[in-house]
């Protein structure tokens, strides 16, 4: 976790402020600071796979944003980083959008393999996870969004972030990390699935970038 933690705070110290990965990178090394010190604590039931299944989370997000080709799920938000149109609330829901609707299912079916394990072993995990994410999320909107106001109500980009819910990402992220553990013997059935669903994650992605001009 100390890895992937040192990883995350050297591209905050190296991307500019507004950047919209660093705006990402912010909240997600928020994310895994908190993580890493519930588990410390023993707030997970079993903190090996806790950890196991944390790393290699974050791992995904780190070698998609410094590969030369990131996966489709992650190119809006590196393409529209520097947009002047998009705000940091959008910058920083498509990030978790791409992290959650993509990296999440196949980090489980990595760390199942790694533990010999099944997916329903991680479950109470995954959901200790998934509840510190949204009680971030919730902040996050608060931190980011201007204060509610008549023209905030008005914003077409109010509607826009409203239709998206970790939640329901979250749980279709679960769906998809048992439906992938179901295909391992099919690989060719199993790698026309994460290629359809990193797609449609990206075109998720994309729509929560809209420019506001």
């Amino acid at each position: 976790m100390e890895a992937v933690l040192a990883r995350m705070r050297a591209l905050d110290e190296r991307l500019p402020e507004r950047d919209g990965v660093a705006v990402f990178n912010r909240v997600y090394l928020t994310v895994t600071e908190t993580l890493h010190a519930r588990i410390s604590h023993g707030e997970f039931p079993a903190p090996r796979r806790a950890q196991a299944l944390s790393v290699r989370f974050a791992e995904r997000y780190l070698t998609a944003v410094e590969a030369d080709r990131a996966p489709a799920c992650w190119r809006p938000l590196l393409q529209y980083r520097r947009h002047p149109g998009v705000r940091p609330l959008q910058h920083a829901l498509a990030g978790i959008n791409a992290h959650i609707g993509h990296d999440l299912a196949l980090a489980v079916v990595a760390t199942c393999r790694a533990l010999d394990c099944e997916p329903h072993a991680l479950e109470a995990d995954f959901d200790r996870v998934g509840d510190t994410l949204i009680a971030l999320e919730e902040h996050i909107r608060e931190d980011l969004m201007p204060g509610p106001d008549l023209l905030e109500v008005a914003d077409p980009l109010t509607h826009l972030l409203g239709s998206w819910s970790l939640e329901r990402a979250r749980g279709a992220a679960w769906s998809a990390a048992r439906l992938l553990w179901t295909l391992r013997r099919s690989p060719e059935l199993a790698e026309e699935f994460t290629d359809s669903l990193d797609a449609g994650v990206g075109l998720v992605g994309r729509c929560l970038l809209t420019p506001r001009s």
